[in-house]
């Protein structure tokens, strides 16, 4: 007896995620899998080898970080010089453009030569071959690509060829008003000649890094860069602090050619000290410029008097004063030395409210206390003066100069100024009353002189002017060397950590393991999204869970794919394995029947071309091998077809019966197939649905049981017609076929539901048209077919090779041959 599988492996199950089945799932796709990884490998490992590496070059700044309120000491006295700085505004200078300007200044990076190697273009820096010599008097092309191939020692070949070129001024660093609209050139030239053109003007020389080897017939390119450009490659350099609490910053960039990026950092960070020695130094700068002006004029007073002083004591043969007259001296010329700091100081008070009106800043502004100037009021208000223009610098770095902020501080400078210079007119003023009591004083003594005889009377109105002279002259100097001692021992508040290195580095991107990472996981992705998408958009029947997530039916069996040209596939072909599947189908059947030897089955779908009447046909002739007596009724009276398959006539059938033309014996085609009976359709009638629903069908029904073991009916689409549920009054099994991969997912929920609605009897549903593999899952393993095709079909050749007509030995391929086939 044929082995039959438990009726459980066809009840529904309740849904869980079934671990087995998802391990099968993608164990189906496992070429998949491999293909995406290989390809997705390979293409991280093209990505790898071809791409320039960058690397990031560190370097680490301690910022002396000084948030306290703003000392007086920084602008009085030996401290002057010093600012209030914080950790926000230095990080703010070392981003600023003008000091990434001024450092790219100082650097050859004004050209930019580049060899292409293994696909992979890289930048010749300090490593060049030739040298470009440039013409700094012409304006230069700046931003294309100079070609030059090597022929010989002594010749090269030049190519060129851009539109809308900018012209650049080297030697001022700007761009010139002129352009150029096409610029093309293609000549051989000899190296150490001046190469003219109407957009550039240079030489190219070979230099000692020259190799012959490497170099001859190949391609290097050169680039003329502006200042502006460079500026704009080099700002994006990274800084932050290298923890919370501390002062020092990191600053990182990162570039392809290590030495150049290096050499701009260290660059970079010894500019930034110098900017701030500058700024340290721009008081006692200013101070030593005042007083070198100043002593131009009292230098020529000075030695004038001098020279007439020697001269008229020479003359008049007199050396020393007399006693008298030399009290009277020693006298004047303690006014004379108060007189002298006066005007100094009456000067310099005229030079700052210059300055105040002119000028909208403070960093050439000579400070008081360089001047000696102990007045508190005045040194306040220029504290207060500097602390408002720092405040307004750190505000601009993050907002505009219509900033409510900005305004604000701009009435607070402006207010400051005012009451500075009302302070510094009082101070002249009073200065002045200071001076005219001194002069009246000086004149008190120049009466009491001139009762002296005349040649002591001369003698001390000339050393009256010498020692006036004197005296501001050495207030200067002394004045001066407080400034060139304060200058000389500046530093910066500002220090370098660690200068950038090149020792050591490793590239940043790309980053090789991390790329194949990436790689295997998006090729792990990829056929994971392809098996999840394909069955979340999929809407066709592919799965026997599929039919179990929509309906409570129970599954009567899966009849496989046929390969076979005809449809009497059990006749033509009994040992097939598809053969097999409908014997399963057949016990199944029985005992859905409960034993009952006689059986009525409909066969039915949802809609057309789910192989209903292909169903049929092999149905009834495996219960005609089963040495039953079986009849087949071609009950779709809209679209007869059975007598095609079996080569007979349809001009007599159920509707010429039903209407009373035919008998029932006329009816009745014996077919090719032993035991099997066939009842055509017959001519289609006007009104299919009230024949089938007549008395004369139950007659015919009541008359076929008696005559048949076995009555099979194939019935059209119950999706389209009513004529199924019609039948279904006379049948004991009714099948549904659903087909694999063909019938709708929601075609066949909304008919089925219908069905279960109307709580039709004896349902199942058999699963049409499946295709089965070795590695598949949903219908390979776990749903045989009888002895022979559960240990044959669903574990491919070895387990039931033999058993079967159709079995085929595998041919032995290989595995590119395989996923070539798979897709």
């Amino acid at each position: 007896m044929e082995n039959i599988n438990n009726i459980q492996d066809f009840q529904p199950q309740e849904e869980s995620i079934d671990i087995k089945a998802l391990f099968f799932k993608f164990y189906r796709y496992w070429y998949l899998f491999a293909l995406t990884i290989f390809i997705t490998l390979i293409i991280a490992f093209v990505f790898n080898k071809y791409t320039a590496s960058v690397y990031e070059v560190n370097s680490t700044v301690l910022i002396q970080d000084d948030k306290s309120s703003f000392d007086a000491q920084s602008l009085i006295g030996f401290g002057m010089g010093k600012e209030q700085q914080n950790l926000e505004n230095e990080i703010g200078i070392l981003q600023s453009y003008s000091l990434t300007y001024r450092t790219l200044k100082n650097l050859d990076f004004n050209i930019s030569y580049f060899f292409e190697d293994k696909f992979i273009t890289k930048e010749l820096y300090q490593t060049s071959p030739i040298t470009v010599i440039i013409d700094t008097a012409f304006p230069q092309s700046t931003g294309i690509s100079f070609n030059i191939n090597i022929l010989s020692d002594k010749k090269f070949h030049l190519e060129v060829n851009a539109e809308e070129v900018k012209l650049y001024d080297f030697k001022n660093y700007e761009y010139s008003e002129k352009e150029i609209e096409k610029l093309s050139l293609s000549k051989e030239f000899n190296f150490g000649k001046t190469i003219k053109s109407n957009g550039f003007k240079f030489k190219v020389l070979l230099n000692e890094k020259y190799d012959k080897e490497k170099y001859l017939k190949k391609n290097i390119s050169f680039t003329f860069n502006s200042l502006e450009s460079l500026v704009g490659q080099f700002r994006g350099f990274g800084i932050e602090p290298i923890n919370r609490e501390a002062s020092i910053v990191k600053i990182s960039l990162k570039g392809n050619n290590i030495q150049k990026s290096v050499n701009f950092l260290n660059a970079l960070t010894l500019e930034y000290l110098n900017r701030g020695l500058e700024k340290k130094n721009k008081i006692a700068i200013n101070t030593i410029n005042f007083i070198d002006n100043e002593l131009l004029g009292i230098t020529d007073s000075l030695r004038s008097t001098e020279q007439r002083l020697q001269d008229y004591r020479t003359v008049n043969e007199i050396m020393d004063l007399e006693f008298q007259a030399q009290q009277v001296f020693e006298y004047m010329k303690e006014l004379e030395d108060e007189k002298a700091v006066l005007i100094i100081k009456s000067k310099y008070y005229e030079n700052l409210k210059n300055y105040l009106k002119t000028k909208d800043n403070v960093e050439d502004m000579v400070v008081p206390s360089s001047m000696g100037i102990e007045d508190p009021m005045v040194n306040n208000l220029v504290i207060e003066l500097s602390k408002f223009y720092s405040e307004r610098a750190e505000t601009l770095l993050s907002s505009t100069i219509k900033s409510p902020l900005i305004i604000i501080l701009d009435q607070k400078i402006n207010n400051t100024k005012k009451a500075l210079i009302e302070n510094i007119d009082n101070i002249v003023e009073t200065s002045d009353i200071a001076l005219k009591d001194i002069n009246r004083r000086l004149s008190e003594l120049t009466q009491r002189i001139s009762k002296l005889p005349k040649t002591q009377r001369q003698l001390i109105t000339i050393e009256r002017k010498y020692k006036l002279n004197d005296a501001i002259y050495t207030y200067l100097l002394e004045r001066r060397s407080e400034a060139q001692i304060t200058k000389a021992s500046n530093l910066p508040d500002n220090e370098i950590i660690d200068i950038a290195r090149e020792e050591g580095l490793t590239p940043v991107y790309p980053k090789k393991s991390l790329n194949y990472m990436i790689a295997l996981i998006i090729g792990l992705i990829i056929p994971i999204a392809y098996v999840f998408g394909k069955d979340y958009f999929n809407d066709k029947i592919i799965e026997r869970k599929d039919v179990e997530k929509i309906t409570n039916f129970p599954i009567a069996g899966h009849i496989i794919h046929s390969t076979k040209e005809g449809k009497v596939v059990v006749a033509e072909s009994p040992k097939s394995s598809i053969s097999e599947s409908f014997r399963s189908v057949r016990t199944n059947l029985q005992y859905l029947g409960k034993g009952k030897d006689k059986q009525v089955i409909m066969v039915t779908s949802d809609m057309v071309a789910a192989g209903k009447t292909f169903i049929a046909i092999n149905l009834a002739s495996i219960f005609a091998q089963f040495d039953k007596k079986t009849v087949l009724l071609g009950f779709d009276l809209r679209k007869p077809k059975i007598y095609q398959d079996f080569g007979l006539t349809n001009t007599e059938g159920l509707s010429s019966y039903l209407i009373n033309k035919s008998k029932f014996e006329d009816i009745i085609q014996t077919s090719p197939v032993e035991n099997l009976d066939i009842i055509m359709a017959g001519p289609v009638p006007p009104n299919p649905a009230e024949l089938i629903a007549s008395d004369k069908t139950k007659e015919m029904f009541k008359k076929l049981k008696e005559k048949y073991d076995y009555i099979i009916i194939d019935t059209p689409p119950v999706g389209l017609v009513t004529d199924a549920f019609l039948l279904m009054e006379h049948t004991d099994v009714n099948l549904f076929v659903v087909r694999q991969n063909y019938t709708n997912k929601k075609i066949f929920e909304s008919i089925i539901k219908d069905v279960e609605k109307r709580e039709m009897p004896n349902v199942s549903i058999l699963i049409n048209d499946v295709k089965l593999s070795k590695d598949s899952y949903g219908y390979g393993y776990g749903y045989g077919y009888g002895y022979g095709y559960g240990y044959g079909y669903g574990y491919g050749y070895g387990y039931g090779y033999g058993y079967y007509s159709d079995d085929k030995e595998e041919e032995k391929t290989s595995f590119w041959k395989r996923v070539f086939n798979k897709y």
